[in-house]
């Protein structure tokens, strides 16, 4: 009794995107690396200043993130990767103001005896 197997070789299937894609991104992060830079060119102080340096670091990352690192075509890893960071880190900032009021209020408590 003879079996015939077959092995079957799968060919990977390399999916290729347009140059002008990255290209686009590329003019993207150039602008808004200007608008950041603007945002001292400007003299801008204060949280409008934090806010604007902020908003471009974001946006600049989100692309590179996006789609350099080919992140927008996977969606559970793009989730990963933005969400879950800021997210453990609001969670530890939480737990760092709760801590300090309650060290803050323990030495108002126990050190003012006036």
């Amino acid at each position: 009794m003879s079996s015939n197997i077959q092995i079957r070789s799968e060919t990977h299937v390399h999916q290729e995107h347009p140059v002008s894609l990255y290209l686009k991104i590329w003019l993207l992060l150039f602008v808004l690396s200007g608008l950041s830079y603007m945002v001292d060119y400007m003299q801008l102080e204060g949280v409008l200043r934090w806010s604007l340096i902020l908003l471009f670091m974001f946006l600049k990352a989100g692309l590179i993130i996006s789609i350099f690192m080919h992140m927008m075509w996977e969606r559970m890893a793009l989730i990963c990767t933005i969400l879950l960071p800021p997210l453990c880190l609001g969670i530890f900032i939480g737990i760092m103001i709760i801590e300090s009021k309650y060290t803050f209020f323990s030495r108002l408590l126990f050190f003012s005896h006036n």
